[in-house]
């Protein structure tokens, strides 16, 4: 299926490891050019050696980038604008599902939460909005589906992921006319390092029953099969989709309501 992504200018957040590295490789294989980021750790350098084995140099940027820190952020519009001249799509991956079990999280607990999981996205959006409205470019934000049913996720994160998706729709339906908008929501993803992955050091037992019996698929999904949503989503194969959250997650919420 052609995308018609070659040469698209994309910026991806959260882009060292999981589903950002594999967004930003699926997009690198469409031909577009990739500017990945994240807070700053090897993981980051070590994506780009993956990458740059595979295409050329050319098309990748990495920087080092604190997303939930407004002035960080507007530094890297410049290096992007002063790069490329302008930015296609922005793909909002940053977030951190590491919270505590609480049923209402204290308020240094929630705050952390929040800034890592909503601010860090609004922030992205509000500095790069500018960029993707001169070039009619797409907007696209990862949440989970913590924030389509209650699965006993810790209550900060959940509601964190809930509120980037009602500014998504609310986006979507005021941009329009200049800027598509939408929201991919994973289930279970498992990857090095991942959270999933901790949890299987420590007990596979469990985690293979919590899997059976919440997943009809009966498995994790790979960030590969939740990098290919973002890019469709971002590709003019769906430019008739804004305000629309994908769910990718083997078909955990299908029986809820």
């Amino acid at each position: 299926m052609e995308l018609s992504l070659v040469n698209k200018r994309v910026l991806i957040t959260g882009g060292s490891r999981g589903i950002g590295a594999a967004t930003a490789r699926t997009f690198l294989q469409e031909g577009a050019k990739t500017f990945v980021v994240s807070r700053g750790s090897n993981s980051l350098y070590k994506t780009k050696s993956r990458l740059v084995q595979e295409f050329s140099e050319s098309q990748i940027e990495i920087d080092e980038c604190d997303c939930t820190n407004p002035d960080a952020l507007i530094e890297l519009k410049r290096r992007v604008q002063d790069k490329w001249g302008g930015l296609d799509v922005l793909v909002a991956n940053v977030g951190d599902g590491t919270s505590v079990d609480d049923d209402l999280p204290d308020s240094k607990q929630w705050e952390k939460t929040w800034k890592n999981n909503f601010d860090a996205s609004l922030y992205t959006a509000r500095i790069f909005l500018p960029m993707l409205k001169e070039s009619k470019g797409c907007l696209l934000f990862v949440s989970s589906i913590t924030a389509m049913e209650a699965f006993g996720a810790p209550v900060d994160y959940s509601t964190a992921k809930t509120a980037i998706a009602a500014l998504a729709k609310n986006m979507a339906r005021k941009l329009a006319q200049e800027v598509r908008v939408n929201v991919v929501a994973p289930g279970n993803v498992l990857f090095p390092g991942s959270s999933w992955d901790e949890k299987i050091q420590l007990d596979p037992n469990k985690v293979k029953k919590i899997i059976k019996s919440n997943v009809p698929m009966n498995r994790f999904g790979k960030p590969e099969e939740v990098a290919d949503a973002i890019v469709y989503l971002c590709s003019d194969r769906a430019r008739f989709i804004t305000g629309s959250v994908l769910v990718v997650d083997g078909g955990q919420t299908v029986g809820i309501f």
